[in-house]
């Protein structure tokens, strides 16, 4: 498949699978008569809520429709009822469409490839003065490239098992191993699979990317499944559930930062005094031999950064 054709799929996978979400009656349309051969809104049924020819729906489906206006666009993910994320990640999609966009995208990717994984020095310092918290920089293909202590600690399990840190492949290849850590693994699994998706759309043509997403469509049924249906989620603040070997289950409530580009650091946030504070401080008084180093770190920042790259 080249490169305009993967874009028209993409495209078209997407918007298909939002119709399926909402039946007529959410809308107000009456299901009445005629034997339905789709889950949800037919294209001729979004076209007609959208206020666009249903000709003019099918081509936009098909990624056949380059340049939509911004309210066409605006009309549709209405109709639809994307969130945010997913208007977002629609524009990103039909931008794809054309030539222009996947020659800068192209070249953004190679332009980035060299530094995309490389954790800069004044990350790392501001790894080293979280202390008390356990923290983490990934990279957007959820690569775990440093991490402080506590960090370590906390994520142990997900950063011995073989082969590079990636919190993806240890949900979907070491799913017993995730399922003991996240009690709550079917909503971490999704989102792990969603924020996939947004870096799908944002650098379909990354090579690591696409050797990580065959990996685990081959050797996961998991996530074949969530997959195919193309849900997307930007990083942003949450909280989530443990189930630790030391310190038992507990709910840690986190908050992610863009740094060095497009690197997240995700800082684990218990408010000071509360249970799960406690937790964090009895973690770290358990925690006393640090783990190797974490594989594709850089090494040139000096032997006093050497701790915080644990974990492959």
């Amino acid at each position: 498949m080249d490169e305009k054709e993967a874009a028209r799929t993409a495209v078209r996978e997407f918007l298909s699978t939002r119709r399926d979400r909402i039946s007529p009656a959410e809308v107000g349309l009456p299901a009445v008569g005629t034997r339905r051969r789709v889950k949800g809104l037919r294209r001729a049924e979004v076209a007609l809520l959208a206020g666009i020819s249903p000709e003019y729906y099918i081509r936009l489906e098909r990624g056949q429709a380059t340049g939509p206006s911004p309210g066409v666009v605006e009309s549709v993910a209405a109709v639809l009822r994307l969130d945010d994320d997913e208007r977002v990640h629609l524009e990103r999609l039909l931008a794809a469409l054309t030539p222009e966009a996947r020659k800068h995208r192209a070249a953004a990717v190679k332009d980035a490839a060299a530094v995309k994984d490389t954790v800069s020095l004044g990350v790392r310092v501001l790894l080293d003065s979280m202390g008390h918290l356990p923290a983490l920089v990934f990279n957007t293909r959820l690569d775990v490239l440093a991490v402080n202590d506590l960090g370590r600690a906390l994520y142990a399990t997900v950063l011995d098992i073989e082969g590079p840190a990636n919190a993806a492949r240890f949900m979907f290849l070491a799913e017993h191993a995730s399922r003991e850590l996240f009690p709550e693994w079917e909503r971490v699994a999704h989102d792990t699979v969603s924020l996939l998706r947004v870096e799908a759309g944002r650098r379909p043509d990354d090579p690591a990317l696409i050797a990580l997403i065959g990996q685990l469509s081959t050797r996961s049924q998991a996530f074949r499944t969530r997959w195919a249906g193309n849900d997307v989620r930007a990083h942003r603040a949450g909280a989530k559930v443990f189930r630790h070997p030391l310190i038992g289950e507990v709910t840690l409530p986190f908050e992610n930062l863009t740094v060095a580009g497009d690197q997240v650091l995700t800082v684990f946030t218990p408010a000071p005094g509360s249970p799960e504070h406690d937790a964090i401080r009895l973690l770290a008084s358990w925690h006393a031999v640090p783990g190797p180093p974490v594989s594709g770190a850089s090494a040139d920042v000096g032997a006093g950064q050497d701790r915080l790259d644990r974990g492959c």
